[in-house]
């Protein structure tokens, strides 16, 4: 059981873990060991999320997720199974915690006039130079 806040709780049956090859650096063993981690985690069906945070969820994750709803996260920051495992376990705990916060809801507001005024200054100031640069028309006769 992972607790991720007050309200929720996931069960270990809901993360799948891959082991592959991490990149980078690693030394004489670096072709050996397959120390990074692929968790998985199936937003869609999971059980332990409301509804509410699993839309937010699927948001906030972007291009983490698939087509079929299922949050894959990589860690390969450590150079042990364990320590990336946590790692991995510790981003999904995150980004449900993230996505549990409720967003505050836009007020719509206005610009002041004054604002208003100095934006229309502006862009005549700009036309104004502009103008400038034009090359003079010689005089119709």
């Amino acid at each position: 059981m992972i607790r991720v806040s007050s309200k929720i709780v996931l069960d270990d049956s809901e993360l799948h873990f891959d082991f592959v090859r991490a990149s980078g650096p690693g030394g004489q063993k670096v072709n050996k060991v397959a120390t990074a981690v692929q968790l998985r985690f199936d937003v869609i069906r999971s059980p332990s999320l409301p509804p509410e945070i699993r839309e937010r969820l699927l948001h906030i994750a972007g291009k983490k997720v698939t087509e079929s709803g299922i949050l894959i996260i990589q860690a390969q920051r450590f150079r042990t199974q364990e320590r990336n495992r946590q790692d991995a376990i510790d981003r999904l705990a995150t980004l449900i915690r993230k996505a549990a916060e409720i967003p505050r809801p836009r007020r719509k507001t206005m610009p002041p006039p004054a604002s208003r005024r100095r934006r229309i200054e502006a862009k005549q100031r700009r036309s104004q130079t502009k103008r400038m640069r034009r090359p003079i028309e010689p005089p119709e006769e």
